[in-house]
């Protein structure tokens, strides 16, 4: 098992401090056939349920994936991660995260005994912060935005380990397995609505559905107040980023944009922007049915509502993964 570049195809050692190929482009994974990441480390992961609900005439699978241990779907790729990188004895990691990624990676790597070093927005959730203290995480707060905080990780990155949820491929491995659950609790959806800033479920999505033969039209759905995949997409000019309240897409510029865009294609899907007062309805009408999401969850379900406001088809089977749960304020 090892990482390779993207555009030259240069091999690279998965324990080795580089998190990307010095041409510039951004590493895949390479497996042998059959060969599996060891998961030695476990905090209790589950397979997240599955609520079939109608909202506002339309029937929906609601995926609950933020029932992980730490609270976010963002525990499966540090549990892959992770793991493997325990059993190559990495002993520190330095991560970027606006908070879940940050949260999934602290609680994991104290399960694993390696020292956690997070770097986030001085402007993130103060639960989201407490939360990753709490697993006795160093937290390093990076004034400005999120893209600020991706910038101050690489001086970090080059003397500690860049556990990325971003640049290591290993958290992809982690986040297919996604796809394999929808795959045996309701078989291939019609569409799967997904909300995208670095495009980590997205992409372990597209992954997943890829190996296992057969793609649903994957919906992405962006804040209109920081929205590069959607005016990428569609060709129009990029917005200047505004503050947004689903904090956890807001991403100016990912860098695995244009392999998001190519999932998008290859399945034939779509983007669509929300605006943030459609994000909190939606999160607010979830929890009059019992069902509490953080505010960025509800951009993927205020996404659904736009998105088939005028085509809707009771034949469709559409499901929405809800990505992290209430308390995470």
């Amino acid at each position: 098992m090892h990482f390779y570049c993207s555009v030259c195809e240069k091999s690279y050692l998965i324990e080795g401090l580089d998190y990307q190929c010095a041409c510039g482009g951004l590493f895949k994974l390479h497996k042998e056939k059959g060969e599996k990441i060891t998961t030695e480390v476990s905090l209790g992961e589950v397979k997240t349920p599955m609520l079939k609900r109608t909202l506002q005439e339309k029937e929906v699978y609601l995926k609950l994936d933020y029932m992980q241990p730490t609270g976010s779907f963002k525990d499966r790729g540090a549990f892959a991660m992770v793991n493997k990188l325990r059993e190559l004895g990495i002993k520190e990691v330095v991560e970027d995260s606006s908070g879940n990624a940050g949260a999934a990676f602290a609680g994991y790597c104290a399960a694993a005994g390696i020292k956690c070093n997070i770097y986030l927005p001085e402007n993130t959730s103060p639960g989201k912060i407490k939360q990753i203290s709490a697993y006795k995480a160093n937290v390093v707060k990076v004034p400005g935005t999120r893209d600020d905080t991706a910038k101050a990780i690489l001086k970090a990155a080059e003397r500690t380990y860049y556990a990325s949820h971003v640049y290591n491929p290993l958290f992809f491995e982690g986040t297919k397995s996604l796809a394999y659950e929808i795959y045996e609790q309701i078989g291939i959806p019609d569409y799967i609505v997904v909300p995208a800033g670095n495009g980590t479920m997205l992409l372990g999505i597209y992954k997943g559905f890829k190996e296992i033969g057969q793609l649903p039209r994957i919906i992405v759905v962006q804040s209109k107040n920081c929205a590069p995949i959607f005016s990428k997409f569609k060709k129009q000019p990029v917005s200047e980023m505004k503050s947004t309240a689903a904090e956890g897409i807001a991403i100016q510029q990912p860098k695995r944009i244009d392999e998001m865009i190519e999932a998008i294609k290859d399945s034939k899907g779509d983007i669509i922007a929300v605006d943030d007062e459609e994000v909190i309805k939606a999160q607010e009408m979830l929890g009059e049915m019992g069902i509490y999401i953080e505010v960025t969850s509800g951009a993927a379900v205020a996404g659904m509502l736009q998105y088939f406001k005028d085509g809707y088809d009771n034949r469709l089977t559409i499901v929405v993964p809800l990505t992290g749960m209430g308390l995470k304020k």
